[in-house]
């Protein structure tokens, strides 16, 4: 038991130094040998767990679906804004998802599959989309297959910003500005009052997600 453990600890310690390599240098630039200087462990190590390069960058990336959580809601709206603040808030505070973020937007990742985490996301808010149309709270003429890639490749593109502009400071600020303009096209007013976006709900969000992950 001891033993398994410890093996799940430098698994750990592995994936978190290579998640703030990736996202200090990028894929490309990022080395086996930084890695292994983060993490502080032997090369045979890293790769009992992880075969190459590749493969510890894909599980960076796989991580921010990790543990991901949010509680059912009245109005299937409020659980679309709830994935959307929850995943903001792990990106100002997760180094994982930060990294894993970075590896999905990475044009110079060649080898990696991107798509996966692009089309997860889009799944999981078309499906809680498509649940708000049946209970009447999207306006007539919404298609919940393309508000969610709409909404999906908006955030990707806020985000980016944000990190340019900021390092992540600003992306609530930024992230509520686009829903609010989002919105009103996609809800129907009596759900739109309704909805909350603030960032007390985001830190309770994140704060439940957290204690039930562990």
């Amino acid at each position: 038991m001891a033993e398994q453990e410890r093996a799940i600890r430098t698994r750990r310690t592995i994936l978190l130094a290579a998640a703030k390599v990736f996202q200090e240098h990028g894929y490309r630039a990022a080395t086996i040998s930084q890695i292994l200087a983060e993490a502080a462990v032997t090369k045979g190590a890293l790769y009992f767990h992880f075969p190459s390069k590749e493969d510890l960058a894909q599980e960076v990336l796989l991580s921010q679906n990790r543990d991901f959580f949010v509680p059912d809601c009245v109005y299937k709206v409020q659980e679309v804004v709830d994935m959307v603040l929850l995943h903001t808030c792990r990106l100002q505070r997760d180094p994982m998802v930060q990294a894993a973020v970075r590896l999905a937007v990475d044009q110079f990742a060649h080898g990696l599959n991107r798509t996966e985490s692009f089309v997860r996301w889009d799944s999981l808010v078309e499906e809680r989309l498509e649940k708000a149309q049946a209970q009447d709270e999207l306006l007539p003429h919404v298609v919940p297959a393309d508000t969610a890639s709409v909404l999906v490749g908006a955030y990707s593109g806020i985000q980016s910003l944000s990190q340019a502009v900021s390092e992540h400071r600003d992306l609530y600020t930024r992230v509520t500005a686009l829903l609010r303009h989002l919105l009103p096209s996609v809800a129907v007013p009596s759900v739109l009052a309704s909805v909350d976006m603030s960032e007390d709900r985001m830190l309770r969000l994140h704060a439940e997600m957290t204690a039930r992950a562990q």
